[in-house]
C-alpha cells in the first residue's frame, strides 16, 4: 500500500490494527505551530504504510520540518518486535556556533525520548542518528551567513494494546514536539501543558528561544 487516502472502510481488505492506527494520527491533537499534511508513503518498506510530513513555522518563518511513515506487517517483523513501526525525520536549521558543541548528539536525542516520555507513549527498540553539517558560502555566494543544519533519523516499535492495535495519536504529537524543540521552541504552557506539550525537553539555544 502506497499510500492511504480518505475513508477506510471494513470492506477494503485493510487490517483493522492499522486503520485504527490512521484514524488516530488524522485525529491527533498537535501544538497549533505545528502544519501536517498526508503525502505518498514508500512503497516497499511494509505491506501497509501511511506517511505524513509537517512544518513547524512562526510568525510566517520555517523553523523545522520532517517526515513520519508509519509502516504495518500484519504478520509481524522480528527487528520490529512487533506488527508495527515508526520511522521518522527531522531538521532544523541552528546557529553556527553551535556546530562544534560535542552535546549536540546526545541533547538532540534526548528531544526525542523526552517527548516520547512526557506524552506517555510506550514504545521499543528505539534506534537513529543525529547528523549536523554546516555550510559556508564563498564567492558570489559569500554575503550570505553561514548555515549549520541538524538531522534526526529515529525509528521505533508503538507498544500494542489489546486487540494489536496503538495509541498513533500519541506518538505522532510526542514527534511533534521532537520538532519543536528542534526549532527551539519552548514546551508549550498552560492547563494543556503535560498533554500537549514536551516538558523535561530543554531547546538548545538558538535564534527563538
Amino acid at each position: 500500500m502506497a499510500a492511504v487516502h480518505g475513508q477506510l472502510g471494513e470492506d477494503d481488505g485493510v487490517p483493522f490494527p492499522f486503520r485504527h492506527a490512521v484514524e488516530a494520527l488524522r485525529g491527533a491533537r498537535v501544538r497549533s505551530e505545528v502544519r501536517i499534511e498526508e503525502v505518498t508513503a514508500p512503497r516497499r518498506l511494509a505491506p501497509y504504510a501511511y506517511a505524513l510530513e509537517a512544518t513547524v513555522a512562526v510568525d510566517g518563518e520555517e523553523l523545522a520540518d520532517g517526515r513520519v511513515v508509519l509502516l504495518h506487517e500484519p504478520a509481524g517483523h522480528e527487528a520490529w518486535h512487533g506488527t508495527f513501526r515508526l520511522v521518522t525525520l527531522a531538521r532544523a536549521e541552528l546557529e553556527p556556533e553551535m556546530a562544534g558543541d560535542p552535546l549536540l548528539p546526545e541533547v538532540s536525542w534526548s528531544w526525542l525520548t523526552g517527548a516520547l516520555a512526557a506524552r506517555g507513549a510506550d514504545h521499543d527498540e528505539p534506534s537513529g542518528t543525529v547528523s549536523r553539517a554546516s555550510s559556508h558560502f564563498f564567492g558570489g555566494l559569500a554575503d550570505r551567513p553561514d548555515e549549520t543544519r541538524i538531522e534526526l533519523r529515529a525509528s521505533w516499535s508503538p507498544r500494542e494494546r489489546p486487540g494489536g492495535v496503538i495509541d498513533g495519536a500519541t506518538h505522532l504529537a510526542a514527534w511533534c514536539d521532537l520538532l519543536c524543540a528542534c526549532a527551539g521552541l519552548p514546551p508549550s504552557e498552560g492547563p494543556e501543558a503535560a498533554v500537549r506539550g514536551a516538558g523535561g525537553v530543554v531547546p538548545l539555544p538558538k535564534r527563538r528561544t
